[in-house]
């Protein structure tokens, strides 16, 4: 499997311009590549975020399209030499895919070998499924299953319990518990800052956080940047 990955938990670290942080990645993922599809679905104004986007991009200097521009969306995903889906709300972002019937277009090229970069919601993407996102259900896809191009789910922006909070609410570790108890996959609580690049069958850690790996069954394994996770969580 030719898979080339980027798996980022947010688009902005304090202190940061959009994507600041993960532009020595994002660089390292896409080499050679002059141009990037930008997926914008995960924000309503699209037009803000594409523009965004696009100075980040062409910053670096790669060459920007954003498929909401485009007259053919699968025409767009089956001509892009790459692709990158930004964050937002992950329900939106996958009703508009489904909508558009453009995820098993987008999970061929990928699989076939075109890079993938998603932060956030762009992340929750890569999975199986949307069911690890943090996002409130504002509009409802015709189905939760995502582009499933690694075998393992991600939680975005994953934050530990503080022990000194009074806060009596659900802990992430707590949802990802819930999680466990009717579903089988791995989770990875990507930190803030923390990112997973996939290459072929390898999937390592790296950025300037580090990751929960959730295991239904087990207790959590903590994993730094560096570290190789795919006997961990799968491919």
């Amino acid at each position: 499997m030719s898979r080339q990955l980027l798996l980022i938990s947010t688009s902005t670290v304090f202190g940061t311009q959009y994507l600041e942080h993960a532009f020595a990645e994002l660089r390292d993922l896409l080499g050679a590549t002059r141009r990037v599809l930008f997926i914008p679905y995960a924000l309503r104004d699209r037009a803000a975020y594409a523009a965004r986007a696009r100075a980040a991009f062409e910053s670096i200097g790669y060459g920007f399209d954003s498929i909401h521009e485009a007259a053919s969306a699968k025409a767009a995903v089956e001509g892009a030499e790459a692709i990158f889906c930004g964050g937002g709300n992950t329900f939106r972002l996958l009703k508009t895919l489904h909508d558009l019937d453009i995820i098993p277009f987008m999970r061929r090229r990928v699989l076939d070998g075109i890079p993938y970069s998603g932060a956030s919601a762009g992340a929750n993407m890569a999975c199986p499924t949307l069911k690890t996102t943090n996002d409130m259900p504002i509009v409802q896809p015709a189905s939760f299953a995502a582009l499933g191009l690694v075998g393992f789910q991600i939680n975005p922006h994953y934050l530990d319990a503080d022990p000194g909070s009074t806060h009596m609410g659900e802990t992430r570790e707590t949802r990802i518990r819930e999680f466990h108890e009717e579903n089988d996959a791995p989770v990875v609580g990507l930190r803030e800052g923390a990112m997973l690049r996939v290459d072929g069958d390898r999937v390592r850690l790296v950025g300037i956080a580090g990751a929960r790996i959730f295991r239904r069954g087990q207790e959590p394994v903590e994993a730094r940047p560096g570290d190789f996770l795919e006997g961990l969580v799968g491919s």
